[in-house]
């Protein structure tokens, strides 16, 4: 009887899962799509722990009531800006519960079956483990150089192509031995040391992983820790589990796939290096002067042109110039000028990072455009206005065969009529590119802090 309720907890909530997804897909549905994955959970948590009867409820208990407390503790105080920072390092967490998972199914005692079902059985195990271990040590990485505590370049070390098909082989052919004595007092020691080999690839291959690639760094770790909880899901014999490890997978794959199309890259071009990684002809440094423009002059411009478009990025996001960017928005609209705002598919540090923003700023959803829809309306616009964002307005990416980041889809803001780039200073952007969009003549410079500045335009503008 408890079975059969369990089954029919896990379809709903699978279903929630998948609901969950879908309004994820779109802001004005996301806060929806949240609920549904909160309450999916939820059931899921209760099926579980009835299923398997009440007697593990107190260590159960032990264990997530700190947990979730501690998770609503970070979620409240963590900064917008250091979103992308958490989302990785939760995404090690995954990558490690299935380390953990599969050293415990190993250890946990006899495995009856065939001869078939235990080399599947260690299979899984293997596999689990693996995976696991890649999310873990890849997303702390990718923690580190979004928080900083390591250089946002890649780390190029020689010959590392050769270095990761050689581990990869060795992983190979240790789980080849381990399915062979999986019943032996050798199979841990095999399993630790598969551990530890992946452990160091997952950390190889972020690490030389930067720049403007690291939105998808992310998107991609979220498709491993997928595959690492349905990997788990099978090592617990668990259905939902491997459900739900199966749409974040594939979902989180998809994502990688269209920034990846966004960028006109691939994945395995992605996964070999991000831009700006140090290889091929040094960047030679840009020649000319850049014009400079006050807050009431720009504030003048804004007031008079017709046709106005914002591109947000990640300096906006460290501001958190986004209420105040969303005033000017009100006024320039109440004017009558048309305003939309262009967001590249990895501005920011997160895939969908601006979206956010804007949203929970209250720009409204209808004026928010992507790259590929937007592009063709710079040549009629009056005024363009970049707020901290960099590599994505850089036209070297397309007029530059020798840059690191050439062939790269950017927005084309410089086709406007005045480019208006508010930035700090004049250094490059993530990826570490001098940019030339700076000393176009259609171009002016608008140093300060992107939310003092903007509320200053917003104070100007009456």
């Amino acid at each position: 009887m408890m079975d059969n309720l369990a089954t029919a907890a896990y379809i709903v909530s699978a279903a929630l899962f998948i609901l969950s997804l879908s309004g994820l897909s779109n802001p004005e549905t996301a806060r929806r799509g949240n609920l549904f994955g909160i309450i999916g959970m939820l059931i899921a948590i209760v099926a579980t722990t009835v299923s398997r009867g009440f007697s593990g409820f107190v260590p159960l208990a032990v264990a997530v009531i700190p947990a979730c407390l501690g998770g609503a503790f970070v979620a409240a105080r963590v900064k917008m800006t250091e979103m992308p920072q958490l989302v990785a390092l939760l995404h090690s967490f995954v990558g490690a519960a299935a380390v953990l998972v599969g050293f415990a199914t190993m250890l946990g005692g006899e495995h009856a079956g065939t001869a078939a079902e235990l080399y599947l059985q260690s299979a899984e195990i293997f596999i689990g483990v693996c995976i696991g271990s890649v999310t873990f040590t890849g997303s702390l990485i990718a923690c580190g150089k979004l928080h900083g505590v390591m250089s946002g370049k890649p780390l190029i070390l020689p010959a590392r192509h050769v270095l990761n098909v050689v581990m990869l082989i060795a992983t190979i052919a240790l789980g080849v031995k381990y399915g062979i004595d999986r019943e032996t007092e050798g199979a841990v020691t095999i399993l630790i040391i598969a551990t530890i080999l992946t452990g160091v690839l997952g950390a190889h291959l972020v690490g030389a992983i930067g720049g403007a690639d690291m939105p998808v760094v992310v998107s991609m770790l979220n498709s491993y820790s997928g595959w690492a909880a349905a990997a788990a899901g099978f090592m617990l014999s668990n259905d939902l589990l491997i459900i739900t490890g199966a749409l974040v997978g594939s979902s989180g794959a998809i994502l990688s796939y269209i920034m990846c199309r966004g960028m006109n890259r691939s994945f395995v071009s992605v996964m070999l290096g991000g831009f700006g990684g140090g290889e091929g002809a040094p960047v030679a440094a840009i020649e000319g002067e850049h014009r400079e423009i006050s807050v009431t002059e720009t504030a003048h411009l804004l007031r008079s042109a017709k046709r106005i478009i914002i591109v947000p990025g990640y300096g906006m996001a460290v501001a958190q110039a986004q209420h105040a960017l969303s005033d000017v928005t009100k006024k320039i609209r109440e004017g009558g000028a048309d305003v939309q705002f262009a967001v590249h598919p990895v501005a920011g540090r997160l895939p969908g990072h601006m979206n956010v923003l804007l949203a929970e700023a209250h720009v409204p959803y209808d004026i928010v455009k992507e790259m590929i829809e937007i592009n063709p309306h710079f040549p009629i616009t009056d005024v363009v206005l970049v707020i901290g964002a960099n590599d994505i307005v850089n036209p070297s990416a397309l007029e530059d065969p020798a840059s690191p980041i050439a062939g790269m889809p950017v927005l084309e803001v410089w086709k406007s009529k005045t480019v208006i780039i508010m930035k700090r200073s004049m250094a490059g952007g993530y990826a570490g590119i001098p940019n030339p969009l700076f000393f176009r003549e259609n171009s002016k410079m608008l140093f300060g802090d992107a939310k003092k500045v903007v509320e200053e335009i917003r104070a100007a503008m009456g």
